[in-house]
């Protein structure tokens, strides 16, 4: 659709699906714009101002307004309408589900929550999940059933960004990645075409959009497996830093593949904080401990529990998965702090964890001058009875992480977590650039360090990168090539690669 006006392109695309969208299309000072901005999780991307947010109820909305926004061009001109896709908005930096001066999709209205009835009486049902729907909403309708899906560990975070991604579980030692499990997308594609992706149909873009993140459609539902799930064991237990051989040891053991218990899963956090407040700083370790069967203090913690000093304070009880990941998600609100992720992934060997966490205590000084910051190193447990759980079932994924290693090599995915509030003086992007860069020095530093002792792997996890780093480079070349071919056949006019500049490209 040519439009030859004196108005920009920028209008002409939100004028373009607010006639037909109407109430659904909301512009700079109404409530629903302002209550969309409001709801991510970081405040760089609150402070992005599109021209107009789209607030989609159904599939067909949605495929109105790509429909619009990828034919829709000013007269002279082939540049069709840059717009963003937001599921949950829990990325971090500015411009990742969020585009300045473009045109937002919100899709927390496709937020609806099914559970199909069973195909026999022995098979557990699919669910079926909207892409604007939040894991907490999900959890809180399985657990009365006493069901639950392989899906993220934070309430707040949402369905789409985290499955596309790849996906980190409490139950990934059982099922593996997220994406692993899904056993059908509903997609948008370039045109407004709607199609699902399943092993019978566009098998290949199945595989592509576990991992392959928002390059070729957008997704507006999410079929996952489930499978029985009662009680689990979990919660949190912080320890002061004398603590810390002990625990670097016990992450060492507890990856090891020949003896991984896979009901249990792990989170490490290594992490500074200065208060805002002007009192003394601190370190601490916070284990985020799940035994995904309700038994407390299993043998496989253990070594934790009883082999630590005591714990500052301890959480641990017996309960269900929306008290877990509640709490969680508790521990980062939305929409109050500045906040900042990078990664890499190590091999689970002692040497390496802890030449990370010597390299990010070396890392404190340069930041410990930001009033409120949290700088936190995080390591993720990656046994092989995750990531290789598909590789041999035809249900294999695209973020080329089984292929290349073998079943007895355990990693790490380690993230750089940052937090600050906005600065006393009222400029909120005073510590942006100091904390850009000691993140990539930070970065740096491990990876020179970990390469030096053959522990340092490819893999970038895409859900918790920076901005500068190479997530696709990460998945191999023969991946990237092949996501090439799909893309080709999927969005033939690139639409999800020069129009919607968030995310990933490869």
């Amino acid at each position: 659709m040519e439009i030859r006006s004196k108005a920009s392109l920028k209008d002409i695309c939100c004028l373009a699906i607010s006639l037909v969208l109407q109430n659904k299309v909301h512009f700079p000072g109404s409530p629903g714009y302002t209550a969309s901005l409001g709801s991510y999780a970081s405040l760089q991307e609150i402070a992005v101002q599109p021209r107009c947010i789209v607030t989609p109820q159904s599939t067909h909305d949605v495929s109105t307004a790509v429909r619009i926004l990828s034919t829709t061009t000013l007269a002279g001109s082939s540049r069709g309408c840059q717009f963003a896709i937001r599921s949950g908005g829990h990325g971090t930096f500015a411009g990742y589900a969020n585009i300045e001066g473009g045109v937002t999709l919100d899709l927390s209205g496709l937020n609806s929550i099914t559970v199909q009835t069973s195909s026999s009486p022995d098979a557990a049902p699919i669910v079926s999940v909207g892409t604007g729907a939040h894991w907490g909403a999900v959890y809180s309708t399985l657990d009365p059933l006493n069901l639950s899906v392989n899906g993220g560990r934070a309430a707040s975070v949402g369905v789409g960004g985290l499955t596309l991604g790849g996906g980190l579980s409490f139950f990934g030692p059982r099922y593996g990645w997220t994406c692993d499990t899904v056993t059908n997308f509903e997609v948008v594609l370039f045109d407004g075409r709607v199609v699902n992706a399943n092993s019978n149909s566009n098998s290949d873009l199945l595989w592509a959009l576990r991992g392959g993140t928002n390059n070729f459609g957008v997704v507006t539902r999410i079929d996952l497996q489930s499978f029985p799930q009662g009680n689990l064991w979990g919660g949190q237990e912080v320890h002061t830093m004398d603590a810390l051989d002990a625990q670097m040891s016990f992450l060492a053991s507890f990856s090891d593949p020949a003896t991984y218990d896979e009901y249990s899963s792990l989170i490490t956090s290594f992490a500074y904080n200065n208060p805002a407040t002007g009192g003394p700083a601190i370190s601490v370790i916070v284990n985020q401990i799940e035994y995904t069967q309700p038994v407390a203090n299993p043998p496989a913690f253990q070594p934790l529990t009883e082999g630590l000093p005591p714990p500052l304070f301890s959480t641990q009880r017996i309960t269900n998965l929306t008290d877990i990941t509640t709490e969680v998600a508790n521990g980062n609100p939305n929409g109050v702090l500045r906040q900042f992720s990078a990664t890499l992934t190590i091999q689970a060997q002692l040497d390496a964890i802890n030449a990370t966490v010597q390299a990010w205590n070396n890392s404190v000084p340069s930041v410990s001058h930001i009033p409120g910051l949290i700088w936190t190193v995080v390591m993720d447990p990656l046994p092989p009875q995750l990531y290789s759980q598909h590789s041999d079932s035809g249900t294999a994924n695209a973020l080329g992480i089984s292929s290349a290693r073998t079943r007895n090599e355990s990693l790490m995915i380690v993230q750089l977590y940052a937090s600050w509030p906005t600065p006393s003086s009222g400029n909120a992007e005073e510590f942006d650039d100091v904390v850009d860069l000691a993140a990539r020095n930070l970065i740096a530093d491990i990876e020179t360090t970990t390469r030096a002792l053959g522990a340092l792997d490819r893999f970038v996890y895409a859900n918790y990168a920076a901005p500068w780093q190479n997530v696709f480079a990460s998945y191999g070349p023969a991946v990237v090539e092949k996501l090439r071919g799909i893309r080709r056949r999927y969005d033939p006019a690139g639409v999800f690669t020069k129009m919607v500049p968030g995310g990933f490209k490869f």
